[in-house]
């Protein structure tokens, strides 16, 4: 984007209180001395994807006028990143949002807030059994061939780097807002599916190792206006955002992860960390400081949800209680730590509502949801078949 004041106004009117609710965007919530919630969930979808998609959504739109473009976006979703890309893209010019779910096998609330949205440029295609032919979002603009007379297509998944750029800037104001002094360290305990979320803490962290080695020096810390966040954890047979760590990190499953964003001591050492590779796992070397990790069960989840709920009146959603589980068990003495909270308990509320009193009716201003119209299209597994949908409603 060559327009510098273009950019800031967009950030401006991205995280404002009336997307996002809050002036805070991401507010701190302090449970004890020591233990912070980081909530990422004020978006107009309840989960953490939201920061980084609302902004990416009027990026994109941006860059299409300014280039005289259209833009077809192709994703596939199982609730969570579909309804957050297409709160972000909905009503964009130039942009047609093709969204492909598994019909019949999203919650009720997951289907509202997507299918809900009557913009004409959102296609919801519901596919009625796993569509297995067609490339992911991941490569679509890699392995898929294009389709006749098709524009350009993008992906919004957390492998776009812009996504990434936004998701750093919570773990900053977390830092800040749970710290007094620049010589305090803070811990994150990050529930992470395909490690967006963690790895974008992970460049928050090396982005200070660099200004740190830089310089020689720390610079001041500053009183400033602070940008927003967000997305959940999933069981990923492949962690996509693994690759970025290391090209050579693949086939990983992971629940739950720990970023310490250390200061360092002495200089990093440069080049990839040599993984101990196996078959459907890897080893960092106990030398790497960045990372613990650890494992939630859902039996572990509801015991945690009741937990913290019975011990600050607090309601937090199973993903966040996954993060909250295997932080208390690394937790280290004097150290605060900052459990990522990137979805409400709301958007989880029937499973909620089984173990807490607390859980009663829907989400503020989400009653009459699944009430309203909506708007998708079933299809057969037939990749073909989107191919054509594609082409017959997509910008050329």
């Amino acid at each position: 984007m060559d327009d510098v004041p273009d950019l800031g106004r967009i950030v401006e009117s991205t995280y404002a209180k009336r997307i996002f609710g809050t002036e805070d965007i991401t507010p701190l919530k302090t449970l004890e001395l020591g233990f912070h919630l980081l909530g990422l969930s004020n978006g107009p979808t309840l989960a953490f994807k939201d920061i980084a998609l609302q902004l990416l959504g009027h990026l994109f739109e941006k860059v299409l006028q300014q280039k005289n473009l259209t833009l077809n976006i192709l994703g596939a979703t199982s609730g969570d990143t579909g309804s957050a890309a297409e709160h972000a893209l909905r009503g964009k010019r130039g942009i047609q949002v093709f969204m492909l779910s598994p019909h019949g096998r999203m919650s009720p609330f997951q289907r509202a807030q997507m299918y809900a949205l009557q913009d004409p440029n959102l296609h919801n295609l519901a596919v009625e059994r796993r569509l297995r032919r067609l490339p992911g979002p991941g490569q679509a603009g890699q392995r898929r061939p294009r389709l006749q007379g098709e524009a350009p297509h993008r992906r919004g998944d957390s492998i776009n780097w812009a996504r990434v750029a936004a998701q750093v800037v919570y773990y900053f104001k977390g830092y800040f807002a749970a710290t007094k002094e620049n010589n305090e360290e803070v811990a994150f305990a990050v529930p992470s599916g395909n490690f967006g979320n963690i790895y974008a803490g992970m460049c928050s962290r090396h982005g200070f190792t660099h200004t740190k080695i830089d310089s020689g020096k720390q610079r001041e810390r500053r009183a400033r206006r602070v940008l927003p966040h967000w997305p959940l954890p999933r069981a990923k047979e492949r962690a996509g955002n693994l690759q970025p760590v290391d090209g050579h990190l693949e086939g990983v499953e992971l629940r739950a992860l720990r970023l310490r964003p250390r200061r360092p001591r002495r200089c990093a050492r440069s080049g990839p960390l040599p993984p101990a590779r196996r078959q459907g796992e890897f080893d960092l070397p106990h030398s790497n400081s960045e990372f613990v990790s650890g494992r939630s069960t859902h039996a572990d989840r509801l015991r945690t949800i009741r937990q913290i709920f019975d011990k600050f009146g607090v309601m937090i959603d199973p993903h966040t209680a996954d993060g909250v589980k295997v932080g208390l068990e690394h937790r280290e003495p004097g150290l605060p730590w900052c459990a990522s909270r990137p979805r409400s308990p709301s958007s989880s509320r029937r499973r909620c509502a089984r173990r807490s009193a607390a859980s009663r009716g829907g989400p503020s201003g989400f009653e009459n949801l699944e009430k309203l119209p909506q708007r998708f299209t079933v299809m057969e597994p037939d990749a073909a078949a989107v191919k054509r949908y594609i082409e017959q409603h997509g910008a050329t």
